[in-house]
């Protein structure tokens, strides 16, 4: 089943990690880092977008369900129909805080932010 600009569903992990990701208004919001898959139920549970670094911290992500994403050729990355200000009110999470309790609270976070914007 293609996505909303036409594109196939499955995609190789490894095409998507390094990708830029942008605001629907083109600004860029970062690429994404990593994928988090959930082995019980075989599905990826979020997109993990890094966002920047913080000393002391490390590599700041934010969890973007999937579903959220779509690819834009023009702009040669995913773009998420939200605004730049929308996604900097978004969860941010380390890298190590996004799997500890089998990522219970990203995955809690994560879905109350988008299920409200």
């Amino acid at each position: 089943m293609p996505t909303r600009s036409g594109h196939t569903a499955a995609i190789l992990a490894s095409k998507v990690v390094g990708t830029p990701v942008f605001a629907a208004g083109g600004e860029k919001l970062g690429h994404v880092q990593d994928v988090m898959l959930d082995k019980l139920s075989d599905r990826l549970v979020f997109a993990v977008i890094a966002v920047g670094f913080s000393p002391g911290m490390g590599q700041q992500c934010s969890p973007v369900p999937w579903r959220l994403l779509d690819y834009d050729p023009g702009l040669q990355g995913y773009v998420i129909a939200l605004t730049a200000a929308q996604f900097r009110n978004a969860p941010v999470f380390g890298l190590d805080e996004l799997t500890h309790d089998d990522g219970a609270r990203a995955r809690e976070l994560t879905g109350m932010f988008y299920d409200t914007v």
